[in-house]
Order: C-alpha cells, then structure tokens, then sequence
C-alpha cells in the first residue's frame, strides 16, 4: 500500500497563524530554508530560531513527528523539489519573458536536433512500417498529449497505430503483444514507474520497444530504439517546459521518415484525407491535414 503524501511545507505555511510565538519562531527559521534546515542539528536549529533545544522536540510532536529525525527526514523528502519551487521568484518584465521563451525552445530544438541518429531514426521507421500493431504509451500532461500526436501523425499513413495513456489499460495491452508488435514509449522524464512497468509486461511477451526519452533512464534501458531528448529546466517555474519542443521535434523527424518510406503510397492517403476533409469543411490547399 502506498504511504500518504505528507507535505510538511503546506503543513508550515498552513498553520503559521494558529502557531504559538515559539512554534512561528521555528517555522519561520525552518521555511526560510527548507532543505538547510533538513540538515541542522536540534541545537543548530535553535539557535537559529532563538529558542530551546526542548521546543524544537515539542514542535516535531505538535507537527506529528515522534521525534526531531522524523521532523527533519520530511523537510528532506521536501527539499527534494529543489529551491526553484520553494523560493517566491521574481518575474523578468513581459517583454523579457516572451523572448527569453522563444530563444529556450530554440535553443532546446538545436540541442535536440543534434542527439537524433539518422541511423537510429531509419531503423526505428522501418520497424513502424512492418509492424503488425503500434501502441505508444504516454502518461502524465505532457506525454500523454503526445501519444495522440504520434498517433494522428502515423494514421495518415495507414498505420495500425494507437495511443493509450491509461496505466491499467497499459499493463492490459502489453500482455497481449508480440515480437511482431511494437510500442512506442514516450516519457519526458523516462522513470514513470507506470510505463516502465507496462513496457516490462510488452517485452516479456517479445514485443518490440522503441522510446522517445531521457537517456540513461529506466525507460531508456529497456529500449531497443532510442531517440534521446534533453531537459534544461530554468528557474522560472512559471515558464512551460521547453522539453516539450524535443518530444515534437523527435516525432516529426520520426513521422517524415517512416512516410518517406513509402513516398508513392503515403503521397495517396494525404491526398485522399485532404479531399475528404475539403468536402466536410472547405478551405483552401494550404490547410494542415486534420487541424
């Protein structure tokens, strides 16, 4: 059974108010720097609070802690997040901000674009076009919206190809494949411990496995194909991750080659989709397909 979640930062902040003067002092020491404050020893702590070693102890009880080594093991599971999502951060100015955006997902698709293997990218393509199904596996915000696009990117080629990002269905189509399968992981962090388990399943049956992922990760390992991205995170934690232009970019770069494959046959599906979308909804030749 999973443990509940304790977050003894919200618990901190919650609570500052019903705290007596004591107990605010040695909140108010703790949430200056959570993850230093892991690190303090009782006396360390005290001084730092201006209280004694005995109210530190009585403190870790009131927050339920039995004692002050649980107190500080859970502003050590709290600091983990990084100071980047514990420090309010001041914004740059607009102006600032909109073009520090565009040069981070520039910057992201240039770094990207230099960890694809052309070799590794055409054999990858070649097994999509002879696999009997496709799955790709995405959970989570990013990749789930991402297993769509893979899908809606390689249906145009007449792909038996389909998206899932529910966990137990995962695990359920996993165990239905076989070495003339393929699946398709996509993680932007490659440790999801529900798609690393779900790709677990698909290989014991002799599935194939190609992932879009960090490389070096758990997901990553299991891989026979692997198209590496890379994350750089700023500090600004407010700005949507840039690592998401590395998921696309690698898709696109994959689609483009598996439809290249077969030029002549591909060319005929997006006429024929283009046709039929013209005649459900109007529009001139440059429409995307299916936007």
């Amino acid at each position: 059974m999973t443990t509940p979640m304790f977050d003894i930062v919200y618990e901190l902040r919650q609570r500052l108010h019903e705290f007596s003067p004591v107990e605010a002092r040695i909140a108010h020491a703790i949430l200056a720097d959570v993850d230093a404050a892991a690190q303090y020893g009782v006396t360390e702590l005290a001084d730092r609070a201006e209280v004694s070693a005995a109210a530190i102890s009585r403190f870790a009880k009131t927050l339920g802690c039995e004692h002050v080594r649980e107190l500080r093991a859970r502003l050590a599971s709290a600091g983990a997040v990084g100071k980047r999502f514990l420090e309010q951060q001041n914004a740059p100015p607009v102006s600032a901000l909109y073009a520090q955006i565009c040069d981070d997902i520039q910057a992201s698709l240039r770094h990207n674009l230099s960890n694809l293997k052309e070799s590794v990218v055409q054999e990858l393509a070649d097994v999509l076009c002879q696999a009997r199904r496709i799955h790709v596996f995405g959970i989570g915000g990013c990749s789930t919206v991402f297993s769509q696009e893979m899908q809606n990117r390689l249906m145009r080629f007449g792909l038996p190809i389909s998206a899932c990002s529910d966990a137990v269905t995962m695990k359920m189509i996993a165990a239905t494949l076989g070495p003339q399968d393929l699946v398709m992981a996509l993680s932007v962090s490659g440790i999801t411990p529900e798609i690393v388990s779900a790709i677990d399943i698909a290989r014991t049956y002799g599935a194939r496995v190609g992932a879009i992922t960090r490389a070096g990760t758990a997901l990553a390992e299991r891989s026979e194909w692997l198209l590496p991205i890379s994350i750089e995170e700023t500090d600004f934690v407010f700005k949507p991750s840039a690592s998401r232009y590395a998921m696309m970019l690698a898709i696109d770069v994959l689609a483009t080659t598996v439809a290249l494959n077969n030029a002549s046959d591909n060319h005929e599906h997006l006429r024929r989709i283009k046709l039929a979308l013209d005649r459900y909804r109007g529009g001139d030749s440059r429409l995307p397909l299916g936007d």
